[in-house]
């Protein structure tokens, strides 16, 4: 197409409608390096329906915790361990990081090429789905960013959607999130309900 023959105004529109640049598996991943710590509030609404909130905060690598409003109970990782407790129940069930698909948010150095792909690339939305080949009982997580000049790589973490090998399905979504802010008062540890001592 001969540009200089291009009325100006016609030329201006057709730059403008021309499509962004793809983005790759390794922006993603830089955007995950590049939070070192997230504090946030999100919702989490399950496959039966039901709609719970709290406070989330995360530091990298290997640490989360998911602080309900007004469920008892607890969702949290030290590094190593992700331990859900329930106080209602007296219950803790536990895993390692490395095995349960959070481990994604959480690597020190996430390696996404293997086991993610790009699913929406739009000038809104970004959403990658990740699901390990070689554990298929992890199920799937799709991980949602919106384009944000503020947060590291230019992309703002959203939520995401885990979808388990059974088909049980717990979608996540944040807001008034703040990037690399100090936890110093946050605990990645938890008080055990079955033994009256902290962990």
């Amino acid at each position: 197409m001969n540009h200089s023959r291009l009325p100006p105004l016609f030329l201006a529109a057709a730059l403008l409608a021309a499509p962004a640049a793809a983005t790759t598996l390794a922006e993603v991943a830089a955007s995950l390096m590049g939070t070192t710590s997230l504090a946030a509030d999100f919702t989490q609404a399950g496959a039966d329906g039901r709609v719970l909130a709290g406070k989330l905060w995360l530091a990298r690598p290997g640490k989360v915790r998911f602080q309900y409003d007004t469920a008892r109970m607890l969702l949290v990782a030290d590094g190593r361990t992700l331990s859900f407790v329930d106080y209602e129940v007296k219950q803790v069930s536990q895993w390692p990081v490395r095995r349960t698909p959070l481990q994604i948010l959480l690597a020190a150095e996430p390696d996404l090429a293997p086991i993610a792909r790009i699913t929406t690339d739009s000038a809104d939305l970004i959403e990658v789905s990740a699901r390990d080949p070689k554990r298929p009982e992890f199920g799937t997580l799709s991980i949602r960013f919106t384009r944000s000049a503020g947060a590291p790589g230019g992309l703002a973490l959203a939520g995401w959607t885990a979808l388990d090998a059974q088909g049980g399905r717990s979608e996540v979504r944040l807001a008034n999130i703040r990037y690399n802010a100090s936890l110093s008062g946050v605990s990645f540890a938890f008080k055990d309900p079955r033994r009256d001592i902290p962990r």
